[in-house]
């Protein structure tokens, strides 16, 4: 089996620095000198903004992209944390997972823009006086818009370990510990990566959105690319927007370069095969600093240190108990009995039971304060068109990206010039394309119900894509070499071999493609350009009116009835999905 861990053996007469270390210490010193002037931005005092903060010279939007580029960075360490912590609980605890899942069903179907109103607040009072306040709830709204998916990835990946992998980590009496950092992080690690990708890119959308916070009667705008952007469109600045969408190309392919391609090319290492890749993601920048020397150097420590971490195995009580007298110890218990599951499960259904009954009553009330049965009925109907339209979607986007996410997978020199490509194109904001949707419509008068409805998958389809390719490339090329010499092709191959083989991958793109659908809904079933506006009949432009009109009971309800279809659609349809994939599709 090739899944090997490149160790970095360093001797210090090898310190000296060489030529490639000329090129790669630049590189480090400027990242780190930008990020330095980026924090120093992002510390000071909130007056700084009282004076107009965004400015339409493009001269500004270098400054601009490394404000946004930091806040993206930001919120993708704090999902990386979140996801690790929620998705290993989750997949390891039966009973935290039964409560888990739901609710991350239904956050990432809530409006990350509604998340700003709530945190705003909070995150100017922690921070009084000080810009780091605004940049924080800049930074969680975007950190809504990056972890749900990510999370479901490597809760996929943990609940789909090879059965010999996890049987191999068993008798090495690997700890939890071990066995989380030895075996599992890296397995989950290709798609994660790729959902990372997903994650930055789909959070350009919502940059723009976090980048000017309203508290009252005052707007708070931070300067970056998002703001400008807003400016742009507000101003009906066509030049301006162009300036924007430039920059945001070249960031994203400074990062492509710099981030996640040396990412994947590094994480193709852990794929699960039993022979070597035919062919491997390579990354400049990645072979660049493996042959450096001072670098290496300076990084062997920090590796020693997190491989003994990684080897802990995190025991206290076990040494503690060890170190008692033989007549203190306690002797090994057994398994539990079935009755003692038994009344465990029962307590937690119960527990579980109270606590949805206490919510459920809250909203009941709060909701019957502004809204009656009738309100009730006709979100209920609109949801169910929103929810027609996002299968209808869903099913459409399948059709097109999983073949072709099959074919970009196996091709890694493809995958890697079609890399920088999709993620422009996950990122391009969707509401550049309001007024097209809107002079169209109106121009041919065309049925808004369903021509306003691609843009609610324009920038979600994307999830599907990325996961794909991941699966593919996760994909162990002995299988592939297998079903070359037993001469499967055509239907039979996409049938018997790579359609079961990314299955689990795709379901992990389509939930969060579904759920960002139902979120995207909001903003495109009640598209707006100048005096003109266009509406679609769902229970996105429900909430967007309701919204608008201030009426927070039918905006409750509305964010209700969303939750309570995109719970019954992941209950209903992908969780059975997901433990087909488990039973059947799993690696042996």
């Amino acid at each position: 089996m090739v899944w090997t861990q490149t160790s970095v053996s360093v001797k210090t007469a090898a310190a000296t620095p060489n030529r490639w270390d000329l090129a790669a210490l630049p590189l480090v010193v400027g990242l780190l000198a930008l990020a330095a002037v980026g924090g120093h931005q992002m510390a000071a005092p909130l007056a700084s903004l009282d004076a107009p903060a965004v400015s339409l010279d493009p001269w500004n939007l270098p400054d601009y992209a490394l404000r946004s580029t930091l806040r993206m960075l930001a919120a993708m360490v704090a999902s990386l944390l979140f996801t690790f912590t929620y998705a290993t609980l989750a997949a390891k605890s039966r009973r935290a997972g039964m409560v888990l899942i739901p609710v991350l069903d239904v956050l990432q179907s809530v409006p990350v823009l509604g998340y700003i109103s709530f945190t705003v607040v909070f995150f100017l009072s922690l921070f009084p006086g000080s810009v780091l306040g605004a940049e924080c709830a800049a930074i969680f709204a975007i950190f809504t818009s990056q972890a749900w998916n990510m999370t479901f990835s490597v809760y996929q990946s943990l609940r789909s370990v090879p059965r010999d992998l996890d049987e191999a980590a068993t008798s090495f009496r690997f700890s939890g510990w071990q066995r989380f950092w030895r075996l599992e992080a890296p397995f989950a690690m290709p798609g994660l990566v790729w959902n990372m990708m997903m994650s930055m890119s789909g959070g350009w959308f919502f940059v723009v959105a976090s980048e000017a916070i309203t508290v009252g009667d005052r707007t708070v705008t931070l300067p970056g690319i998002g703001s400008y952007l807003a400016e742009a469109i507000a101003q009906k600045d066509l030049g301006a927007v162009g300036w924007a969408v430039l920059a945001m190309l070249a960031v994203i392919l400074l990062y492509d370069q710099f981030l996640f391609r040396p990412l994947v090319a590094w994480a193709d290492k852990f794929r699960f095969e039993q022979t070597g890749a035919q062919e491997a993601p390579g990354s400049w920048v990645l072979r660049l600093f493996q042959r450096t020397r001072v670098c290496r150097s300076l990084l062997a420590p920090v590796e020693a240190l997190l491989g003994r971490v990684a080897w802990l195995r995190l025991s206290p009580l076990s040494s503690l108990a060890a170190a008692l007298p033989p007549t203190l110890r306690r002797r090994p218990a057994g398994p539990p009995s079935l009755a003692l599951e038994r009344t465990l499960d029962r307590a937690w259904y119960a527990v579980v039971a109270a606590a949805a009954l206490a919510l459920g009553w809250t909203l009941v009330s709060f909701i019957a304060g502004g809204a009656g049965w009738g309100d009730v009925g006709t979100a209920l109907l609109l949801g169910a068109a929103t929810l027609l339209r996002v299968m209808v979607l869903i099913a459409i986007a399948s059709l097109v990206w999983v073949p072709l996410g099959v074919l970009i997978g196996l091709r890694p020199r493809l995958a890697e010039a079609v890399q920088p490509l999709a993620q422009f194109l996950a990122a391009f904001p969707a509401n550049l394309l309001f007024p097209v949707a809107v002079v169209t419509i109106l121009r041919f008068d065309l049925n808004p119900d369903v021509w306003l409805s691609p843009l609610m998958i324009l920038g979600t389809q994307w999830y599907i894509l990325f996961n794909v390719v991941a699966g593919t490339a996760a994909f162990p090329s002995d299988l592939k070499e297998a079903a070359s010499s037993f001469r499967i092709r055509g239907w039979q191959w996409w049938r018997d071999v790579m359609l079961p083989g990314v299955f689990p991958y795709y379901l992990t793109g389509a939930v969060t493609a579904a759920g960002g659908s139902w979120n995207a809904s909001i903003v495109a079933e009640a598209v707006r350009w100048g005096d003109a506006e266009v509406t679609a009949h769902g229970l996105g432009s429900y909430i967007a009116q309701a919204t608008a009109a201030g009426d927070y009971p039918r905006i409750v309800l509305g964010i209700a009835v969303m939750s309570l279809f995109v719970t019954l659609l992941n209950r209903l349809l992908w969780r059975p999905l997901y433990g087909y994939a488990e039973r059947r599709l799993r690696l042996a």
